[in-house]
């Protein structure tokens, strides 16, 4: 097997059940029934790189999202009518773990390099 370097800011890794890892298009939204995970990276400049507009919510698996240079904030979806936010901030070299079947939203405080991890089957994206 000839093994080349993965441009990490294109691809996505994905991690398949029968233990392969493969390079493939980053999803936002996935469609993927074979149960890969996918680990991918970000360099984002705008709230509008990070959707800041709309909620996320994986519905089959809890996400790492990870700062790796700058710096973020991660809202959490009130779960009642009428409550606030949670938010988290990320500073470089910091992650959260966003649990399966919460809504979620990312806005930045500065540019950053992000990686996230999860489950992408099922994901689901609502304009805020």
């Amino acid at each position: 097997m000839t093994t080349t370097p993965i441009d990490l800011s294109a691809s996505a890794l994905r991690f398949h059940p029968d233990g392969g890892v493969r390079a493939a298009e980053r999803q936002m939204k996935g469609s993927d029934p074979d149960g890969a995970w996918q680990v991918a990276t970000f360099h984002v400049e705008t709230d509008a790189d990070v959707h800041a507009d709309h909620w996320e919510m994986h519905p089959e698996a809890d996400e790492a999202v990870c700062c790796l240079t700058g710096g973020v904030r991660l809202a959490f979806r009130p779960t009642s009518p009428g409550g606030t936010e949670d938010v988290v901030r990320l500073a470089a070299g910091t992650a959260v773990v966003v649990p399966r079947g919460r809504w979620h939203r990312l806005e930045l405080d500065a540019p950053s390099d992000l990686m996230s991890i999860t489950l992408r089957h099922g994901t689901l994206l609502e304009k805020r």
